[in-house]
């Protein structure tokens, strides 16, 4: 059997004036995070793992911030164009872990929904994803709730190895 891992990150300031979109899913909060997206951290660093361990470059380079078509872009649509190339490229999804890491808000009442939305646009069954958050405490750009980042591990198999 062929597996792939690989590790994604991303980071973004907190802003007055957007939705904290993280997974796809609103989070009720005072800020939301500043890009030329949704700014959707979690969505970003598990599009980083998935495109890493196909060995497919990055979001950067895939759906870059230069280009006014993903100006305010829906990150679950950009996930779901990620899991298309992955498919393309002749792999299958088999696990994707996660952690958001922001000071506030708690994030626990929105996990399962997280999970579902993200569960959907990789078109694969919620038992293979896995969201967690921690906080910055008091610590760093987080804990100073500056920001919010995300990290993300993915492990793929090449689809004929099913």
């Amino acid at each position: 059997m062929s597996i792939r891992t690989g590790l994604g990150y991303d980071c973004h300031r907190f802003v007055e004036g957007r939705p904290l979109i993280l997974g796809g899913v609103r989070i009720e909060h005072d800020l939301g995070l500043l890009g030329h997206s949704d700014a959707d951290v979690l969505t970003h660093a598990i599009i980083d793992a998935l495109l890493g361990a196909a060995a497919l470059g990055d979001i950067g380079e895939h759906f870059p911030d230069t280009d006014e078509q993903y100006r305010d872009a829906d990150s679950l649509a950009l996930l779901r164009a990620a899991v298309a190339k992955l498919t393309d490229a002749g792999f299958e999804i088999v696990n994707v872990d996660a952690t958001v890491v922001i000071e506030r808000p708690k994030l626990a009442a929105y996990r399962d929904a997280m999970r579902a939305s993200l569960a959907g646009a990789l078109a694969t069954q919620i038992d293979r994803v896995s969201v967690k958050a921690t906080r910055g405490e008091g610590m760093g750009f987080v804990g100073r709730e500056e920001g919010a980042a995300a990290l993300a591990v993915a492990t793929l198999r090449y689809a004929e190895d099913t």
